[in-house]
Formats: C-alpha cells, structure tokens, sequence
C-alpha cells in the first residue's frame, strides 16, 4: 500500500526511511516544496531497498500522493534550540492550512497523520481543515513521550521495556502528565515490583524520570540540532497499525471534546484511524495538571484563531 509523506526535512525523511526499513508499505513518495531535496532524500532511501525490502520509494508534486492510505504530515519550521513547541504556532498554522487542502485534493480517502509541531494545535488545525470524519486525522502527540517513559523506567529498574506499561498524556510538550498511579511493570504496581526486586523507587526517581521524559527533545536538540530517529520510528509504527489494520492502543493526539482542544489520551487505532477513546486511570492530582496542559493547549489554539 501506498504512503506519502509531506515534508522531506529530517523528520519527514526519517520517517520514509523507517517505513522502508519495516517494509510497512509498498510505495512510499516524498513531497516537499523544495522538490529538489525530496528528489535526493527518495533517492537516498532507494538504496535502502537493497538491504531491506522492495518498496518503490519516489518524490513528486501533490498529485504524486494519489492512491495514499495514509499521509504523514511533517512539513513546517523545525524547534530551533531554546525554543519551546508552541513557539511554532503561527509560522506552521499558516504552512499547514496551505498543505491540507492540497493533501486532500490528492488523496482524498487517505487517513492524515500529522507531526509536525506543535502537533497537538498542528492535529486541531488540520482537523477542521481536511473537512474528514471518522477519526481519519491524529496526531502522534506523546506516542514518543510515552516510550521515553516506558524505556527510562524500564533502565532504572532492570528489566526490558516490553514489561513496562504506562503513560504520558496531554500536551506533548512541557505540560505533558507522566500517569505514575496506573504504571504497571511485569503486571505490578512500580512500588510492589521494585520491592520484589529487592530495591527502592522514591520520589527523587520519579522527579529524575519526569526531567529526562519531559526534557528529553531539548537536550536532544541542544546536543545535535534536530530529533527525529524517535518520532519516525513512531510515525512507521502508527502507519503500520493502520495499513495492517491492527487494533492498537496509542497515545496520540485528537480532538478530545471534554478538554476542548487535541491532545493525547490511549486511543484505540485502526485501519480507519482512531476508532475510540479510551482514556486512562489517573489520581487527583495527575487529573488536575492534565485539565492544566488542555488549558495551556486551548490557550494555543485561541492564539491562532483555527
């Protein structure tokens, strides 16, 4: 099946190389306003094939994504070191209203994943852009957050990450609420399996996780300019999902009509895109900083007058 991808920066290029490397898709086609880089990024990747699988990697104009079952969106201004996601906001709205209608102009049945940040005000301006239903627009929102939390916990208490099962939902960004009350490892409490373990996990932990969960991107940025090995292995997973049409649960971002605004909450995903929402089991206090991060996001969204 095919797959475009909007945007050949370092996300966007990152992204078409992990759907090449999984052997997610069948086609896989670049679009960039500078054509010139799409045409090198898809050549870059072709040669990928070779040592992967044989997927037909191309770049083009708009039209080029007809036939697409899904369109990653990740074109617009890259997070410039210092400076916060929802800094973003004017320069990539206006890029974005521009790029949907092209997208669903080409690729009118396709579902949009959209990436580019800041990707939860990013999702809602697309959402009432594309004019689609069916949750067929999402975000990758704290897809990635929540795998930074699953890996840093999983280090600290020394077992691999597919025994950790939690959350980060919200804002992906600096408000983004690490779910800490419902954390399972191994099917246990944090607290009961580290004592079975024969250690401690105090608040001092907690407090070093929730630094290197929610600063993580401006280290990263800090260190090397640009995250993006992260978020594509994210964006090939999610498009996975839906080619293979899989039942998974994921925290990406959407239209939450409690909190008025996008943001991430475990959503089951689809072939057709989200399919529900599920949410998650929080305390008082996880509940209260999540209706803070919604505010912060709404306030972003009243910004730019979607």
């Amino acid at each position: 099946m095919k797959v475009g991808v909007v945007g050949a920066g370092f996300v966007g290029a990152a992204a078409a190389n992990a759907l090449v490397l999984r052997h997610v898709a069948t086609d896989v086609v670049l679009v960039d306003v500078n054509e010139t880089k799409a045409a090198a990024e898809a050549a870059d990747i072709a040669h990928v094939t070779p040592f992967s699988a044989p997927v037909r990697v191309g770049a083009g104009g708009y039209e080029q994504l007809a036939g697409s079952a899904v369109v990653v969106i990740t074109a617009g201004r890259a997070q410039q070191p210092g400076q916060s996601r929802l800094e973003l906001l004017r320069a990539n709205a206006r890029i974005l209203r521009s790029v949907v209608a092209e997208v669903v102009a080409a690729a009118p049945d396709a579902v949009l994943l959209v990436a580019t940040n800041p990707v939860d005000v990013m999702t809602r301006v697309i959402e009432q852009h594309a004019g689609l239903g069916g949750g067929r627009v999402f975000g990758t929102g704290t897809m990635l957050d929540t795998a930074r939390f699953r890996q840093i916990v999983a280090a600290r208490v020394g077992v691999d990450v597919t025994h950790v099962h939690g959350y980060v939902v919200g804002e992906h960004g600096d408000s983004e609420v690490l779910i800490w009350s419902s954390l399972d490892v191994a099917g246990r409490h944090l607290a009961a399996f580290v004592h079975a373990m024969g250690g401690a996990f105090g608040q001092e932990d907690r407090a070093e996780v929730e630094d290197e969960v929610v600063n993580a991107a401006e280290r990263i940025i800090r260190g090397k300019g640009a995250t993006y090995y992260g978020v594509a292995a994210a964006i090939a997973g999610a498009v996975e999902v839906i080619l293979r049409n899989r039942r998974s649960i994921m925290t990406v971002s959407a239209w939450t009509p409690e909190y008025g605004c996008s943001l991430s909450l475990p959503r089951l995903v689809s072939g057709p895109g989200v399919i529900r929402e599920l949410g998650v089991s929080m305390d008082g206090g996880e509940r209260s900083r999540l209706e803070r991060s919604a505010e912060i996001l709404r306030g972003a969204l009243a910004q730019i007058g979607t």
